[in-house]
């Protein structure tokens, strides 16, 4: 059974980058981009009428910067995925974006396949962020906070893995854990954290630099 492809919004001000990206993904039968924008005014006028199932969104824009661009596009397409995908590295940017909604940030030089297995973690509703990312965010740690909750190292494991989109089953796989152990980690690391849900989690993990 062929599954639909995931369709894929590209918002960029490069259209270098954007014919790129295209090129980079066409191989790939999992994804199709539906269409582009150069500018983050067309691209919610366009999100009024359509939309698409993951965005690929630029930080740096002409008209609106990326950072607000995430509050703008959620508040008019709630369900939709959104992937920072950007030359900017510094660790303030890439945090306010996950705190106002991206699932995933990748940089620009990411592999084609870590770009469509990004698409595909957040298009299931899963986040991911590229392993560069999660070293940049890692090393902006400066010192320790005294009123960070304790994780134990194991859970530490467990929290990366759930935000790279891993599954129970997955992470349970490469910790040589079951899924149940794995489960128990995860509701030990949502009370230690004092939230609910997945969502929440790799929220607060990355607001206070957990990860």
């Amino acid at each position: 059974m062929q599954h639909k492809p995931i369709h894929i919004l590209i918002v960029d001000d490069h259209p270098m980058v954007i014919e790129g990206l295209k090129t980079l993904l066409s191989d790939d039968e999992r994804v199709t981009v539906k269409t582009h924008f150069v500018n983050g005014t067309d691209t919610l006028s366009y999100l009024e009428k359509d939309t698409a199932d993951v965005i690929l969104l630029d930080v740096n824009l002409p008209d609106i910067n990326g950072v607000e661009m995430v509050t703008k596009i959620l508040n008019i397409r709630a369900n939709v995925g959104i992937i920072g995908l950007s030359t900017y590295s510094e660790p303030s940017i890439i945090n306010q974006m996950i705190k106002n909604g991206v699932k995933g940030y990748l940089l620009k030089n990411a592999t084609a396949d870590e770009l469509v297995n990004a698409i595909s973690q957040v298009h299931e509703g899963n986040f991911y962020f590229g392993s560069e990312v999660q070293k940049i965010l890692a090393d902006s740690v400066t010192q320790e906070r005294t009123d960070l909750p304790k994780l134990t190292r194991r859970e530490k494991h467990v929290l990366t893995l759930i935000a790279e989109g891993k599954t129970t089953n997955t992470i349970g796989e490469e910790l040589f854990i079951s899924p149940l152990t794995v489960e128990t980690h995860r509701r030990n690391l949502m009370q230690k954290l004092e939230v609910s849900n997945a969502a929440s989690l790799i929220k607060v993990a990355v607001e206070r630099k957990l990860i």
